[in-house]
């Protein structure tokens, strides 16, 4: 209740007439506080050590003006009573400190007002309307640097959020100074016009209410209007200075005094300062009494500093040698899921020196992952491997590499995408792209406008290995999903749905249960990115069974729509590749794998199966839907095993997984030359 309580009294300090005491500890507690400001300006390390300034400023500066209005009131209504009638302190101010003379008292007042509102208010008010320029403009990359960082694992993401307010509440403390400065410039302004109103009214009400002559009149007034006018006045230069040096600030580990203290250590500053001084001292119209003490104490200065910086600095006591018997878990375990090694030759792409291209490229190809997928992929490690070759990289999941290449680092890559004119002279060093391995060619920098006029695609070498971790994590979103991720989906999905969960989780299923249904999920290709139509199947699933298998089925059928919807829209015929009834027969009554339960496919049957359904997929040509494989539940996960690994685009789903409203369109039936009709619904099929 203190800064409320604290408001209400300046209104009642302005409105409610005081005693002159109560003005003279209101007096002395303003000037206090000024100081204490100032001090802590000084202090602070940097300048969001003293983040509130800006309201702090406000503050003083109403009550300030409080302490003006109050004043006025009692200088102008016992003015005439003498110059103890408004109080000790202005009284002080007017008498001693000018001499009585109220000429050179507002002489003074003058350039204390000169001082505060032209050199320093008007200095820190333009340091901070361009520290807030600059450090809006540096805020995006600020914000990039962050996710670099913590892609890179270099911060947590606890310090990131942490770095992402502070550079946040940086912003918005420049931002508030640029404003706050104004407190000070209208403040002065404010107290001129005061001290015009006090002079003129006190002069009025002197000699029209109180019978004083014009002299009398303004040796009274004038002096205690002055008084008053430098009682405000010097607290105010005070709250400028401390404005200043906030803003003028830079940041170090120390405060402002042992900041300019350590850098005017140097003793190679002081010798030419006792030179000079010496120098000056010599001429004889000079005061060598004054100029030439002060050159010794600039020489006595320069050898004592330059004694202290040749002493040597103590040692610190060695810590215990390590044991070399000794072998911690970090030195042969690495906690990192996804790593990206680099030859010594690629290291410059991760320099922050040169903007560090390669983080930003990998940083925005987890978030496009991590969007895709559905949940927050792990965080990448980048580090540099002494035994590849120099320009060589390698993608590593789990400590098992998933590929790698080599690039150039300082050339482009120009890919022919099937795009690239056949009569081009573009010359440079040949080579596939690592992704998709189109052909392509390493050329100079120099050449990338006659590239893209052949109709080659040109990329730099960090879009190249940022593009083949995509391609290659892109297939393995089941790998990179595990129980911290799904406590994460799991506690999100609570904040909207909390019951929801509950009916699943962690009873009757634990989060190992849970981890798995989804990773199956992903594994067929259903992304997670909309968990909430999945839980609520996974949470009817439960009610019924709680075999793994059994349940995903279950959730499968549930999201038949989605899962066609995927390849096909609802107004479209789904073109259907299906196997001949005594053909599924025969594999569901073959052999089955003794872990997994699944049938086991024939290796000649399977490859035949397999080739033609690759064959039927790329006779579509590109651009036109691709066929799904409608099989029986039972069989469903072999034959999409088998087909997986061939012709990834050929989705295979259960008949109970296709929607009976979806129209279809049987291309063909293998393992049967019947003719089949065009368009079938699914339960003709079924039958």
């Amino acid at each position: 209740m203190a800064l409320p309580g604290g408001i209400i009294a300046l209104m009642l300090l302005m409105i409610v007439p005081v005693p002159a005491i109560l003005l003279d500890i209101s007096f002395v507690l303003n000037i206090a506080l000024s100081v204490a400001v100032l001090m802590a300006a000084m202090n602070a390390q940097k300048p969001l050590d003293f983040s509130s300034f800006p309201s702090v400023l406000l503050f003083a500066t109403l009550l300030r003006l409080a302490l003006n209005v109050a004043s006025t009131r009692v200088v102008l209504v016992h003015g005439h009573e003498g110059g103890a009638a408004a109080g000790h302190v202005i009284e002080a101010f007017g008498a001693f400190l000018i001499g009585g003379n109220f000429a050179v008292g507002i002489f003074v007042f003058l350039i204390l007002m000169i001082i505060n509102m032209v050199v320093v208010t008007k200095g820190a008010g333009r340091v901070s309307e361009v520290s807030a320029r600059f450090t809006l403009d540096a805020l995006p990359g600020k914000q990039m640097a962050i996710d670099a960082d913590l892609a890179a694992g270099i911060m947590t993401a606890d310090e990131a959020k942490a770095r992402r307010r502070e550079v946040a509440t940086e912003a918005d403390f420049y931002g508030s100074m640029d404003g706050a400065s104004k407190f000070v410039k209208g403040d002065a302004i404010a107290a001129l016009l005061i001290l015009a109103v006090n002079i003129i009214a006190g002069l009025c009400l002197g000699m029209i209410t109180h019978g004083l002559s014009a002299g009398e009149a303004a040796e009274t007034y004038i002096q205690l209007a002055i008084g008053d006018a430098l009682v405000a006045q010097v607290p105010s230069l005070l709250l400028s200075i401390a404005a200043a040096v906030i803003v003028t600030r830079v940041s170090d580990a120390r405060d402002l005094a042992g900041q300019i203290g350590g850098q005017f250590a140097d003793p190679r500053s002081w010798l030419p300062v006792g030179v000079v001084l010496a120098a000056v001292g010599m001429i004889p119209a000079m005061p060598q009494s004054i100029f030439l003490p002060a050159a010794g104490g600039a020489f006595w200065l320069a050898r004592s500093l330059k004694k202290r910086a040749d002493k040597p600095a103590i040692e610190p006591v060695a810590a215990a040698p390590a044991d070399p018997h000794r072998i911690d878990l970090g030195d042969v375990s690495d906690m990192t899921l996804v790593s990206l090694e680099l030859g010594y030759g690629l290291v410059p792409l991760v320099d922050e020196k040169k903007g560090s291209p390669l983080i930003a490229r990998i940083t925005g190809v987890r978030k496009q992952l991590s969007r895709n997928f559905g949940f927050v992929v792990p965080q990448f490690r980048l580090r540099d491997a002494l035994d590849m070759a120099p320009y060589d990289y390698r993608i590593m999941l789990g400590g098992v590499a998933l590929g790698g290449a080599s690039v150039e680092p300082d050339r482009l890559l120009a890919i022919d995408t099937g795009e690239a004119s056949a009569t081009h002279r573009l010359k440079g060093t040949e080579t596939r792209d690592p992704s998709f391995g189109c052909p392509a060619l390493w050329i100079d920098k120099g050449n990338r406008d006659h590239a893209t006029a052949a109709g080659f695609l040109v990329v730099d070498p960090g879009t190249v290995v940022a593009t083949h971790l995509n391609q290659l994590l892109g297939e393995r979103a089941h790998d990179l999903l595990g129980p911290d991720e799904v406590r994460e989906l799991l506690e999100a999905t609570k904040q909207h749905s909390e019951h929801l969960v509950e009916t699943f989780h962690p009873q009757p299923l634990s989060l190992a249960a849970v981890t798995r249904v989804l990773r199956s999920l992903l594994e067929d290709g259903i992304a997670i990115s909309h968990p909430l139509p999945i839980f609520a199947s996974l949470s009817r699933a439960v009610q019924g069974t709680q075999e793994h298998e059994a349940l995903v089925d279950r959730v499968r059928s549930d999201l038949g729509a989605t899962i066609v919807g995927r390849i096909c829209p609802p107004t479209r015929s789904l073109p259907v590749i299906t196997l001949d009834g005594a053909l599924e027969g025969a594999i569901l009554q073959g052999l089955r794998d003794p872990v997994t339960g699944w049938p086991v496919i024939e290796p000649g049957l399977a490859t035949t199966i397999a080739r033609r359904v690759k064959q039927l997929v790329d006779e579509r040509g590109p651009g036109a839907l691709p066929p799904a494989l409608v099989v029986q539940p039972q069989s469903r996960r072999a034959i999409a095993s088998l087909v997986r690994q061939r012709t990834p685009e050929c989705v295979v789903i259960s008949i109970g997984e296709l929607p009976a409203s979806q129209p279809i369109e049987v291309i063909e039936i293998i393992g049967s030359d019947a003719a089949i009709p065009e368009t079938e619904t699914p339960m003709e099929m079924a039958a």
